[in-house]
């Protein structure tokens, strides 16, 4: 049975691997990667055009979906979103860092297992909110905080946002993914039901969740010992 499934297609992966890898333009390794994975699956010129060429149609309105939002958020930071985020999670004497960061790390996992995964995002909620709070936090216990510092508290925020919503979609039984490998196991032969492979997906959303949580623990340890040197230092 599953001699006749063809595995040439699985090449576009390392296309798209080796581009990111090698830094080229991110539009042109996907374009790449696909007109290479059509050429392996057998795809005639027209046929690929013609996806292509859909493809485009379907999605010409994307960039005013993602522009409109944008607009928004920064004209809410123009007038202080940012501060006033910062002032309010300042007055929380018990938060630090890790422990707000595992917080929206539970609340994402659980918001995107159930299909709402535009409640959080980069440009929505990271950028102009869970960032300025945690630094928030970090200034409060530490004082001001060195540019180096800085950037690492806000590139936690980043990670914390694409492990909680990766892990966390995961388990939405209508995902484009989970959608795309039950069609992929049927047309291989093996029939299993979108909920089953929703279902094996906890075991791994729960482990992403331990492990990331083990790393904001060691975030907050990590502050503590880093910025007492700086102060150290200093001092000196």
């Amino acid at each position: 049975m599953t001699s006749d499934i063809n595995l040439w297609p699985l090449i576009g992966v390392a296309v798209i691997i080796a581009g990111f890898v090698l830094r080229f333009n991110p539009m042109l390794v996907v374009i790449t990667t696909a007109i290479v994975t059509a050429f392996a699956a057998g795809f005639p010129v027209e046929r690929i055009l013609s996806a292509i060429g859909t493809g485009f149609i379907k999605t010409r309105n994307l960039p005013l979906i993602i522009l409109l939002p944008l607009a928004v958020i920064g004209l809410l930071e123009r007038h202080g979103l940012r501060q006033h985020a910062q002032s309010w999670i300042s007055r929380i004497k018990s938060a630090t860092a890790g422990r707000l960061l595992l917080i929206y790390l539970g609340a994402r996992q659980l918001t995107s297992a159930i299909g709402l995964t535009s409640l959080g995002g980069h440009p929505q909620m990271v950028r102009p909110l869970l960032a300025p709070m945690v630094e928030g936090t970090a200034e409060v216990r530490y004082g001001k905080l060195p540019d180096a510092v800085r950037h690492k508290l806000r590139a936690y925020c980043a990670a914390t946002d694409n492990v909680g919503l990766f892990f966390g979609e995961d388990l939405f039984v209508a995902f484009g993914a989970i959608v795309l490998m039950t069609t992929f196991l049927h047309e291989a032969g093996v029939d299993v039901e979108p909920m089953h492979i929703a279902f094996w997906g906890i075991p791994t959303a729960i482990c992403a969740f331990v492990i990331h949580a083990w790393r904001l623990n060691r975030l907050d340890k990590t502050l503590t010992r880093e910025l007492a040197q700086v102060t150290h230092t200093k001092e000196v």
